[in-house]
This record gives structure tokens, sequence and C-alpha cells, in this order.
């Protein structure tokens, strides 16, 4: 896990960070006798997550970030936000695309206090529903979320991240939890915006849905639950494409891949639970070992499963 503070007075200065931190930038003030700017930015491999605040009117142009770059505005405006087909303004709880990986974009931020999470264009391919076949990349096709609920799911899916997953940097160097992080962002990113995944089962995912596929994935979530692994890593395991692989377990057994794995890591946190001592280990170590970075939630998934909570069982 990386993380960096900036605070500073001096315009020049502030051009040069964010040069360093994002891309290749101009910026301008137009407040005279202000101009101090706050930023701390939390990390984990493919994904970052940054809260700034800038007490002065600044303008600014952008060379293409390489990323996806998105933003939420909690107080304060962004005026006159440009890239290629698009002009907007935001404001408090507007949570937008702010420019996708290959484009420029410039704007006005006015005396805002905002967030940019940015992530690899590469993290939604691998939990988008692909063709299992060289095609282009998937991209976001609106800037705008398609509905207020899914505006407010990623923005909750962006708070857990910086307060759940990033805010310990012990919690956040474990494997298992930046992977499922960082695949639940993209997720998140791929509900919310409308894009160029394609969703539903064709026919031939409906015919490579049968039990073998099925058994197939199961015995590799089984046999690689401790390690790193998106959707398409599974559907590869299994020879078909991940829409085929979710509509497999969908009508099968009821439930998504990812679940599934979520619960056979729960079932590896509950034996470890059985086997430690308390006085070696505790609850939150072994629960975050198994990618599992929300105490309570990890709490409420064992009483679940097992009846009891987790430290009963490691007291025990």
């Amino acid at each position: 896990m990386d993380s960096l503070e900036f605070d500073s007075d001096d315009l020049g200065v502030t051009e040069d960070f964010l040069s360093r931190a994002y891309a290749r930038m101009r910026i301008s003030s137009s407040t005279p006798g202000s101009g101090r700017a706050r930023i701390r930015r939390d990390a984990i491999p493919a994904v970052s997550v940054d809260e700034l605040d800038l007490d002065f009117d600044m303008s600014y142009a952008v060379t293409p970030l390489g990323r996806i770059c998105l933003c939420v505005v909690h107080d304060g405006t962004i005026q006159d936000h440009a890239f290629r087909g698009v002009r907007d303004d935001f404001g408090p709880g507007d949570v937008v695309l702010f420019a996708p990986h290959d484009l420029p974009y410039a704007g006005r931020i006015c005396s805002a206090r905002y967030n940019i999470t940015m992530l690899d264009p590469g993290l939604l391919e691998q939990v988008a529903a692909g063709e299992g076949t060289p095609r282009e990349p998937v991209r976001l096709t609106g800037h705008r979320p398609h509905s207020p609920a899914a505006a407010r799911h990623l923005t909750q899916t962006i708070a857990y991240l910086r307060d759940h997953v990033l805010a310990d940097p012990a919690v956040a160097r474990e494997p298992l939890i930046a992977s499922t992080g960082s695949q639940l962002l993209a997720a998140s990113v791929l509900a919310a915006f409308p894009n160029t995944a394609r969703t539903e089962p064709t026919a031939q995912d409906r015919g490579d849905a049968h039990s073998a596929t099925l058994r197939r994935a199961v015995a590799y979530i089984d046999d690689h639950a401790a390690e790193p692994l998106t959707v398409a890593d599974i559907a590869a395991a299994a020879h078909v494409t991940v829409r085929a692989l979710q509509y497999a377990f969908r009508r099968r057994l009821d439930t998504t891949p990812l679940a599934h794995l979520r619960r056979a890591r729960l079932a590896h946190a509950h034996h470890e639970l059985r086997a430690a001592h308390s006085g070696d280990t505790t609850v939150g170590h072994i629960a975050a070992r198994w990618g599992f970075a929300h105490p309570g939630r990890f709490a409420a998934l064992y009483r679940a499963a097992y009846g009891r909570h987790p430290s009963d069982t490691l007291r025990g």
C-alpha cells in the first residue's frame, strides 16, 4: 500500500505535485490571496483513492491519465468540465466519470472538497462478461451513472474502500483484500455507468453452462481460494466465458462465482480459527488474511454460517 500527503499554498508547487500525481497539467487561479491545496492519497495496486481540498478557484487542463478517473464532489463546485463530447458542471453529491483513461480534459474547480478515485482500465476486463476471444476493451459510454441508486451504490463502494480497505495499511497489504477491493470497485463502476460489456448470456453461453462447467469452476475455486482470483480467472479455468460461468452458478446454485469464492474463504477462516490459539492471533488478522476487510461484516457472515461469533471459536 502507498500513501502520500500534500499541503501547500504555492500554486507552482501545487501544479508540479498534481502533474506528478496525476498527469501533466497546467493550472491557474483566479482567487487573489488564496491558494491552499490539501491532498491525501491511499493506493493499492491498480486503484488509488484521493481526498482533495482546494480553498481557491482553479482552472485545469490535463493530458490523458491512462486510468479511469471518478470524481465524488463533497463541497463546492466543478464547472465547465469538458472532454470529447461532454461539457458539464458538478456539485455536492455528484459522482461522475471525470475522464476516460485515454482522453484529455479541462475545467474549473471552485473552492471544492472532492474525491478522486482512479483505477486501471484492465480491471473492467477482469469482471466484465467478455467473449473469451480478442475484442475491443470494455469502455464506459456515459459520464454520469444511469440512476440515482447506482450513483449511491458507487459512492458507498468508494467510501468502503477508503474507510475499511485503505484506512489500515496492514489490512490493505493483504493480497486477497487488495484483489477483492479492486474487483468490487470495478464491478460497481460497470453497474453504475453505461458501458460496452455484454451482460446477457448467448445461446453458446447457455449451452456451456452445464454441470461439468460448474464442477471445474468449483474445484478451481476450492483449490485456489488462498490466491487472488478474478471472475475471468475462474472462467478461464472452466474453459467458458464469464457470462457462461455466471449463468451456470445462477441457474444451478442460485449464487455467483464470487459469492461461492467468499464462502470458500469463510470456510478456510473458520478452520484457521478452530486451530489457532487466542494468544497467537486475532479474529481480525485471520479475517484479513482470507480477504475480509470489515470485521463487522465478517462477524455477521460467520454467525450466519456457523451460528456463533468468530471470537468464540477462537477462544474455544
